[in-house]
């Protein structure tokens, strides 16, 4: 109907987007962190019932828009935040952020997600791994699989812990019009994951079918998208979110469960044109792809 193509490639084809990791293979934790061009647009769209988050507040509907120097996401639970510490000072050594009378403040917001029953719960992400990650930033094809804030991804736990697989970090990219829409998505749900044909990437019916002692720890799926598309409107970005969570719960059965704390981020560096119907698709195709290229991308 929409006529786009399949998407391929990674977020870091969107112009002015580079990504970095930390990961931390012994304790199976890690650092995100995704920069944009500037000065960019900026929504966050939070579904889940146990998200962890900083500076979310600045994404209020009476709050002005800012720009986004960078965002974290990190395993660890609430720990990791810790995280976005490391990745300010960096922003501010460079002399970035929003302009006050004392200088510039970096805008840098984080997400997590919970892999503490992975690996060493008493290992979590710090400050000082939130620096590697953003030194570590390139506009090459990201890093997929279990790396960066996916290193202790999981999913498949709804059943209790004998189901779980892993899941880890995907990405995708699409054009559409004269705009890049891309995605990256930390893929660590207490469901299973599913193509949008239905087929089945994680899990088994037969181990849906037994009895258990209930959904295993919590959780979170975090997802980033970022397009050059020009969207002035919050509320037009907002209705990406939305499309980036359609393509979640399409993909991920049940999401946005009280559980999980299912989080979208939606950033626009405003430079191309491109029809908002077909752009609110392409954030739903590459969403769902960057969601199985987590799986296929975490497989030994």
């Amino acid at each position: 109907m929409w006529g786009l193509p399949v998407p391929e490639r990674t977020i870091t084809s969107v112009p002015g987007v580079a990504v970095g990791h930390h990961s931390d293979r012994d304790a199976m934790t890690g650092v995100t962190v995704l920069t944009f061009e500037e000065p960019n647009f900026a929504i966050v769209d939070v579904r889940g019932g146990a998200p962890g988050s900083r500076e979310f507040g600045l994404f209020g509907d009476a709050i002005k828009p800012v720009t986004v120097n960078a965002l974290v996401f990190a395993g660890g639970s609430a720990f990791g935040l810790a995280a976005a510490d490391g990745v300010m000072a960096e922003v501010e050594s460079e002399g970035r952020g929003a302009p006050t009378p004392a200088g510039p403040v970096p805008i840098v917001p984080a997400a997590i997600i919970f892999d503490l029953l992975v690996g060493s719960a008493d290992v979590r992400p710090t400050a000082a791994d939130g620096a590697t990650a953003y030194r570590a930033r390139t506009t090459r094809p990201v890093e997929r699989g279990l790396v960066g804030a996916g290193t202790g991804a999981t999913v498949g736990k709804m059943n209790g812990p004998d189901g779980m697989s892993s899941g880890g970090v995907g990405s995708a990219c699409i054009t559409v019009d004269e705009a890049s829409v891309g995605a990256l998505v930390v893929l660590n749900a207490v469901a299973d994951a599913y193509d949008l044909a239905g087929n089945r990437l994680t899990g088994s019916a037969e181990h849906d079918r037994k009895a258990s002692e209930g959904p295993f720890g919590f959780n979170t799926t975090l997802i980033a998208v970022a397009t050059d598309a020009l969207i002035e409107d919050r509320n037009e970005l907002r209705r990406l979110g939305v499309r980036a969570h359609d393509a979640l719960a399409s993909t991920v059965r049940p999401a946005h469960t009280r559980y999980d704390g299912d989080t979208a981020f939606v950033v626009s560096s405003g430079r191309a044109d491109a029809d908002m119907d077909r752009l609110g698709e392409a954030v739903f195709r590459v969403v769902a792809a960057s969601i199985v290229d987590a799986i296929q991308s975490s497989q030994p």
